[in-house]
């Protein structure tokens, strides 16, 4: 919680609100950390945005201890816990591509994918972002969104 990469840069930006609603959320539900998949909700506490959504994705071991599908859960866990509260529109980091070393190539396929799937199959959202730190970054997932031909709508704007 709070520590480095865009966690810590959320909690920094955000101050210590949210850090308070994280260990209540710790001290109450997970008191062992939240689980890699799962996703909890705070307010957004200085932050533009009313929430945070919180999720932990896996630590890349070379893709042979279910990875992807953990990847994939914490996509999912997010957008049916963001639909659950009613918001309209939320935005991604490239989770787990950072100090968690999952290959960004890998995980924007996971990512777009998983994204899209779900809202071939759930009404609601106005609009979903991916925000990504790097050039490099943004290549890649721009790249694998020409890949895929999946882009509509609600991706064309995504990527900016």
């Amino acid at each position: 919680m709070g520590g480095g990469g865009v966690d810590g840069a959320i909690h920094r930006a955000g101050g210590p609100k949210i850090m308070e609603e994280c260990k209540k959320i710790r001290k109450n539900e997970y008191p062992n950390g939240l689980p890699t998949g799962k996703a909890v909700m705070t307010t957004g506490g200085k932050l533009d945005a009313r929430f945070v959504i919180h999720t932990v994705g896996p630590i890349w071991k070379g893709g042979e201890l279910g990875e992807e599908e953990k990847l994939s859960e914490a996509y999912k866990s997010s957008l049916k816990l963001a639909q659950s509260k009613g918001l309209r529109s939320i935005s991604f980091p490239s989770i787990s591509t950072g100090a968690y070393g999952f290959p960004v190539d890998i995980a924007s396929e996971l990512a777009i994918k998983t994204v899209a799937n779900y809202l071939k199959k759930h009404d609601g959202f106005n609009e979903v972002r991916f925000v990504v730190f790097s050039e490099y970054d943004y290549s890649v997932y721009r790249n694998t969104l020409d890949k895929l031909s999946i882009e509509g709508e609600w991706a064309s704007k995504s990527l900016k």
